[in-house]
């Protein structure tokens, strides 16, 4: 993968990247399961690789806080993501994690039509009507299972909430913030998972519901450098909180020049040809879940072709 360097010290890049985390919690005894995420560095590196407007950020980076929720669920070398496909401006994104908490995807459409003045952050009229996908890849398993349902809310956050509902009779709350300045830069992303367990009585769930309805903007409180543990424990402090444990995430794709090359290695002899004749030099290979740019010689296209020939 290849970042693109933010505008800062060498010092604050490992001060920020160290903030970005997931944190796994318990409520009322075990009855609530619950994960945080602490992602504005990865949401920052995110929009600087894909270099996309407030709109898109936004779009990509709820969808990106979403997925990596949804790592708290998993474990070994299981993977997990969603995609929506719709017919509104937004056309579809695509997003994955891992149980590493590494998270990468990306928008069908890199810049988003907009006919006038965003008068605030509903996201609905963007996606339209639609489907919302979600794949497991779990590493005990023959083949990934995939969960379908259509888009009621134009909102990931309420979507994702009901593809576990409905899907897997699981009652969630996902609560995604973005954070932007008056100069349209993100300050602070984050947001919670919250899961109702089997023996949770129901004055209990409507007893949280009232809590998430009075909580302020988690992207507000990040920006204001609140710590993760302090908004949990004060956020749901009637609930007795408990947090287990916590780990990275972080923009991360694990393409790399060698991939790029096997994948060109594997085109037909015709292809491979044209390729060495037409060009266009440098080639440039771009991968599609990070916005990573790779360049390639004739010269090293040449050598890569004669290898894979000769094995």
């Amino acid at each position: 993968m290849i970042k693109k360097q933010l505008n800062e010290s060498v010092k604050d890049s490992f001060k920020e990247k160290a903030k970005d985390r997931i944190y796994i919690f318990l409520l009322a005894n075990g009855a609530i399961r619950g994960a945080f995420i602490y992602g504005t560095r990865m949401i920052k590196e995110m929009r600087a690789n894909f270099d996309l407007g407030v709109l898109e950020t936004l779009v990509l980076g709820q969808a990106y806080l979403g997925c990596g929720l949804l790592s708290s669920n998993l474990k070994g070398n299981d993977r997990i993501g969603f995609k929506i496909d719709c017919s509104g401006p937004i056309k579809g994104i695509s997003v994955e994690t891992n149980a590493f908490g590494e998270v990468r995807g990306s928008l069908k459409q890199a810049q988003i039509p907009v006919d006038k003045s965003l008068e605030d952050f509903n996201l609905s009229p963007f996606f339209g009507a639609g489907l919302l996908t979600v794949t497991k890849y779990l590493e005990d398993a023959k083949q990934p299972y995939a969960g379908r349902i259509a888009l009621l809310y134009g909102s990931i956050a309420k979507d994702l909430a009901n593809y576990f509902y409905s899907s897997e009779q699981i009652p969630t709350v996902f609560n995604l913030s973005i954070k932007f300045n008056t100069n349209g830069e993100v300050t602070g992303a984050g947001g919670f998972l919250l899961q109702l367990m089997p023996d949770a009585s129901d004055e209990l769930a409507k007893n949280l519901e009232n809590i998430i309805n009075d909580l302020p903007s988690i992207g507000n409180l990040i920006e204001e450098d609140k710590a993760p543990d302090h908004i949990i424990c004060e956020s749901f402090k009637g609930l007795a909180p408990k947090i287990l444990n916590d780990y990275r995430v972080e923009f991360f794709c694990r393409c790399n020049e060698n991939m790029m090359l096997n994948y060109l290695s594997m085109f037909s002899e015709k292809d491979k040809e044209e390729i060495l004749e037409n060009g266009p030099f440098p080639l440039q290979i771009r991968c599609h879940n990070c916005n990573s740019l790779y360049e390639f010689s004739k010269k090293e296209i040449s050598s890569i072709f004669k290898k894979k020939n000769n094995s």
